[in-house]
């Protein structure tokens, strides 16, 4: 059984397995996170195993991965090994780097993720979203913490919603999300997209009845909008 898609669009986290990846799809996942090797937070797994799940996914669906790498060159490398739609940015890039990876990897995404410790992240936002096609706020630790996302812990959402406010493009919120709170994180920020992992798991596995009351949660905030 398929739920109705949502207009915000959805992106299950931390997917470790072709099955958990076709869960999240047939219950209205507009697009699944890959996780290589971390400094820190859960669903790490091997690359070869990235590239198995992300060869399955089917057209309309993205497939990102999410790499801690820093380098372009070996992100560039990275990429060719896993083969997702999208790249998301775990940790800062020199801006040329950008542009590196835009040369080597024509249509493929760029997606930045920002740790929002603190109302400073918003002019980082603004520096960095001309580079990228969309910014992703965690609930991280400030620079140099080596905390990169992954925590299960919500932040300050008026800090997200200025985000949102200012840049030109998407911003997906992340960090703590549950269908207990996706309402008014919704209303809050009004993202283009969301993005969890622990919020939809039990005993670390993803969870049809969690995932089903999460979608429900997003469409009622789109229905009060």
């Amino acid at each position: 059984m398929t739920d109705t898609p949502s207009t915000v669009r959805v992106k299950i986290c931390c997917i470790t397995s072709v099955d958990d990846a076709w869960l999240a799809i047939r219950h209205g996942a507009a697009a699944i996170g890959l996780v290589s090797e971390m400094p820190s937070g859960p669903g790490i797994i091997t690359e070869e195993r990235i590239a198995e799940i992300a060869a399955t996914i089917p057209p309309g669906v993205d497939s990102f991965l999410l790499t801690s790498l820093t380098d372009p060159s070996l992100i560039i490398a990275q990429h060719g090994r896993c083969r997702t739609k999208s790249l998301q940015l775990c940790d800062r890039l020199d801006t040329a780097a950008y542009a590196e990876l835009r040369g080597a990897l024509p249509g493929i995404s760029l997606v930045q993720v920002l740790q929002v410790f603190g109302p400073e992240v918003v002019g980082l936002a603004e520096r960095v979203a001309p580079f990228v096609d969309a910014v992703l706020l965690d609930s991280g630790g400030a620079p140099g913490e080596g905390v990169l996302g992954g925590t299960g812990k919500t932040h300050d959402w008026s800090i997200s919603r200025e985000i949102r406010r200012a840049v030109s493009v998407p911003v997906y919120l992340a960090g703590g999300l549950k269908s207990e709170n996706i309402r008014d994180a919704i209303a809050t920020v009004r993202p283009f997209g969301v993005d969890l992992c622990s919020g939809v798991r039990v005993d670390d596995r993803l969870d049809a009845d969690r995932l089903s009351a999460f979608f429900a949660g997003v469409r009622d905030a789109e229905s009060r909008s």
